[in-house]
């Protein structure tokens, strides 16, 4: 089957816009603008084990367009190219390490599909050739580009989408020989030895008697063979163990180079620390970053729990589980922020009446936290955000034992959203529709955000036996309201969501957090937080549920017919939410296939906001139950069968292939987006703005990594061993 390239290439009329954080930063004090300094550079340095986690050339290809784009201003690069390529083919060369410095990587963070250069790669090596690093230092040029040259235009099978080599995917989480049975195994021993595996890789070899070992390695600045002390509890699980007829060796020092820039730049940003917390917090991440240590992070989160409504926010680590195919190991993101005091208002008038609104929810009391643990919730402008793609929102910590017991925070990026509600291109809705939904998108969104984040993602009980044989429930009284029988399945000690749920965790979650949104944004005492009465607030909760309708026609382009898998946690959640109302809420939703003027297959979606009282909110209501007590209970079969039938995207049962094809063929470009960099004169900090541009990314990563890095060339190289060659 021939390749489709505009879905493997980023379009030239890509927006970008700057996160604007001037006005926030201003307001900072000189010790917090130091604090929030150091943070940053602290997350920029980590930010560059996302390209060790992405793919085998992201690395390398890093280095060469950091130094490409280093040794000359992109003025000056066009004019030596002038008579090699086009205007447009030097822009599509710009946009294009654009969206890789802006991803961390050659594949998207939003959806985990690669792209491509939309220049012919004669075109790109042209360039090479005639710029100040192919002129000054050819023998670097020829290095870096004949390691990345065939992947970086390579879509064969394995190169169009992350996932496991067996099942047509790309991973850097894994040996290329590693498949999701050696990820089950190897978890199956982390759990025995009480080991998470969120900021672990895994390599497996083979020796020629076909004895398996297999090796997990943990981030740390320090190796195997260093202890830092007494606190150092990881230096008691490192080594060799024999388990179920392989060896598992765990060993420690991955990314050490990167890992020990982070705890530098974190020991200097705990010197401007305002309170306490965050020097424990602080401590707490340099402990974890120096020895691999999850549970001296999860220390350092329990004060950043406490750490109520600081000016500067910040969080750092290894966090979310999207990118990896078996969903226990998660990509490094570091964030740096400042409060929103106008908006944060709104979200705190939410907490402060969360433990009424509780109640709403479709399960038993019994399957809710024992008590409503009161977080923050902030409305934040995103100074610094180093991952692969930046949220909306964000709930966090992710573990388990923290936020059933502890807590947890909300966080709300104001300044990406208020930049994603700029987009005023809508498809598939009528022109009314489009009308109303172009003025409120960005209220709706602000509303299913902070109802996403605290009651969605903060709400429900997960039911566990610990190590001493005691429930956290009682066995006798609660009753299974799935089944009305006595609870029969929880949680083990040393087991979690996510290693229980394992990649089902992530689109499941993000499920139920988007219902819960859904379920609850009809609640006018709720609407009126943010502002909304009468006829507004009716208008604000029909845009609500219009955009999640779209959200999961929307949601196909992120659907892979090829091995019949989703790329994206949100989108597949959007699309089972909208396969719920159509199977449940008769006459909710119309999807119907028309032509535009020009004769082209177009949709309309269709939504009747008289219905979403009577039977829309019904049957969110009832498979919102659903999810939250087969959650509780860890019945993952029962829980994959559900989530599995309405994630089927089938030819036979209304047409979605070919919807698919009219999606990809009117697709949207994601929003890229620019930010600011701080930067030390003396005891002085000052911000840096880039404009919203291909080029302004560029000359913000430039200058983010000024010199040649190669502590990461060298961490790039190795591992090279532990790859295939994937092209065809």
């Amino acid at each position: 089957m021939e390749v489709d390239l505009s879905n493997f290439t980023i379009p030239a009329d890509t927006p970008i816009s700057r996160l604007e954080c001037r006005t926030a930063f201003e307001g900072l004090e000189e010790r917090e603008k130091l604090y929030a300094h150091f943070l940053s550079r602290a997350s920029w340095n980590g930010g560059l084990v996302c390209l060790l986690q992405t793919s085998p050339e992201s690395a390398p290809l890093f280095l060469l367009l950091k130094e490409l784009f280093s040794r000359q201003t992109v003025e000056s690069l066009k004019a030596a190219t002038s008579e090699l390529v086009s205007e447009d083919e030097f822009q599509a060369l710009l946009l294009y390490a654009a969206a890789f410095f802006c991803n961390m990587g050659n594949y998207k963070s939003f959806g985990d599909t690669k792209f491509v250069p939309a220049l012919a790669k004669d075109k790109f090596e042209a360039v090479l050739g005639v710029s100040a690093l192919g002129q000054s230092e050819p023998d670097l040029l020829k290095q870096l580009w004949g390691s990345v040259s065939p992947a970086v235009y390579s879509l064969s099978p394995h190169q169009r989408q992350l996932g496991f080599m067996d099942e047509e995917g790309t991973t850097t989480y894994y040996s290329s020989n590693c498949s999701k049975s050696d990820a089950a195994l190897v978890q199956k021993f982390m759990t025995d030895k009480h080991l998470e595996p969120y900021n672990t890789r895994l390599f497996k070899t083979v020796s020629q008697e076909g004895k398996i070992l297999y090796e997990v390695r943990l981030a740390s600045s320090i190796s195997s063979d260093e202890q830092d002390g007494e606190g150092d509890e990881v230096a008691a699980i490192l080594g060799a163990h024999e388990y179920q007829g392989v060896t598992i060796a765990v060993t420690r020092g991955d990314y050490a180079p990167l890992m020990q820039r982070m705890v530098d730049s974190l020991q200097q940003a705990k010197e401007y620390a305002c309170n306490e917390h965050e020097v424990a917090m602080l401590k707490g991440y340099i402990q974890s970053f120096r020895t691999g240590s999850v549970t001296a992070h999860k220390d350092g989160s329990r004060h950043w729990i406490k750490d109520k409504g600081p000016v500067v926010e910040t969080y750092i680590g290894f966090i979310e589980t999207y990118r990896d195919p078996f969903g226990v190991r998660a990509e490094f993101e570091g964030f740096v922020a400042v409060v929103n005091k106008a908006m944060s208002a709104k979200f705190s008038q939410l907490v402060d009446r969360a433990e009424a609104f509780l109640p709403h929810l479709p399960w038993p009391p019994a399957f809710e936290k024992d008590r409503f643990l009161r977080p923050d919730f902030t409305s934040l402008d995103v100074l610094t955000y180093a991952c692969s793609g930046i949220p909306a929102g964000i709930n966090i910590p992710n573990y388990d034992e923290v936020r059933q017991n502890e807590g947890f925070k909300n966080v709300s990026l104001g300044n990406v959203l208020s930049s994603s509600a700029q987009d005023k291109r809508v498809s598939f809705l009528s022109q009314e529709d489009q009308v109303l939904f172009t003025s409120l998108r960005g209220p709706a969104f602000e509303v299913q955000v902070g109802l996403h984040e605290l009651l969605g993602h903060g709400s429900g009980k997960l039911f566990i036996k610990d190590e001493n044989g005691q429930f956290n429930f009682d066995m006798d009284a609660v009753r299974n309201p799935l089944t009305n029988e006595k609870v029969a399945s929880w949680y083990s000690a040393g087991e979690t969501w996510d290693s229980k749920f394992s990649s089902l965790a992530s689109p499941y979650e993000e499920c139920k957090a988007e219902c819960v949104g859904l379920y609850l944004c009809t609640v006018k005492e709720i609407l009126s937080i943010f502002g909304h009465t009468e006829s507004d607030a009716d208008d604000v909760s029909y845009v609500n549920w219009l955009n999640m309708v779209r959200a999961g026609v929307l949601a196909l382009e992120f659907y892979t017919p090829e091995n019949k898998k989703w790329r994206q946690a949100h989108m597949q959640a959007r699309y089972v939410i909208l396969q719920v109302l159509l199977e449940n809420a008769k006459g909710l939703v119309s999807i119907d296939r028309i032509t535009d003027e020009k004769g082209a297959p177009d949709i309309i979606i269709k939504l009747d906001r008289q219905r979403i009282e009577l039977e829309g909110r019904p049957a969110i209501g009832e498979f919102l139950k659903k999810l939250q007590v087969l959650k509780s209970v860890a019945n993952v079969e029962d829980a994959a069968s559900l989530f599995g039938h309405y994630s089927a995207v089938t030819e036979e049962k209304g047409g979605w292939l070919s919807l698919r094809d009219i999606v990809l063929a009117r697709k949207i470009p994601r929003r890229m987006f620019v930010q600011s960099l701080t930067s030390l004169e003396g005891e002085q900090v000052f911000l840096e703005e880039f404009s919203p541009s291909a080029e302004g990314i560029v000359a913000f990563f430039t200058k983010c990594y000024p010199t040649y890095d190669k502590e990461l060339e060298q961490l790039w190289k190795k591992d090279n061993g532990f790859w295939v060659d994937r092209v065809d």
